[in-house]
């Protein structure tokens, strides 16, 4: 005799918090690794829109880039790797128009 199968899922409290958080396991170090990944990406795209913040917009923007990398790397959930995303794309804008005003350490070493 065939069984009927059933199809039990999970249930919708929050369809989107269902779609990105898919485990339902809490993951504080990767949700943290995204938020300061974030948080520099704004601080280094806040300090890249003037020209004598070049250094803290540069070194915030590298920073919130190896800190997303490694965030993207042991990231478990589409959550996780959308807030990460944001962070290194913020961080990267940050630091390259840093980089352009005058760069990591322009006008600190002489030479």
């Amino acid at each position: 005799m065939a069984q009927a199968a059933r199809h039990n899922p999970a249930p919708r409290h929050n369809a989107v918090a269902s779609l990105f958080a898919s485990d339902g396991k809490p993951h504080p170090l990767e949700d943290s690794l995204g938020v300061v990944a974030l948080v520099l990406g704004v601080l280094a795209l806040v300090a890249a829109g003037f020209n004598n913040l070049h250094l803290l917009s540069s070194w915030a923007g590298l920073v919130g880039i190896l800190i997303g990398a490694y965030g993207m790397f042991i990231s478990v959930t589409t959550r996780e790797r959308f807030i990460v995303i944001l962070g290194i794309g913020a961080s990267a804008v940050g630091f390259y128009i840093g980089m352009a005003h005058g760069g990591l350490f322009g006008g600190v070493l002489g030479g």
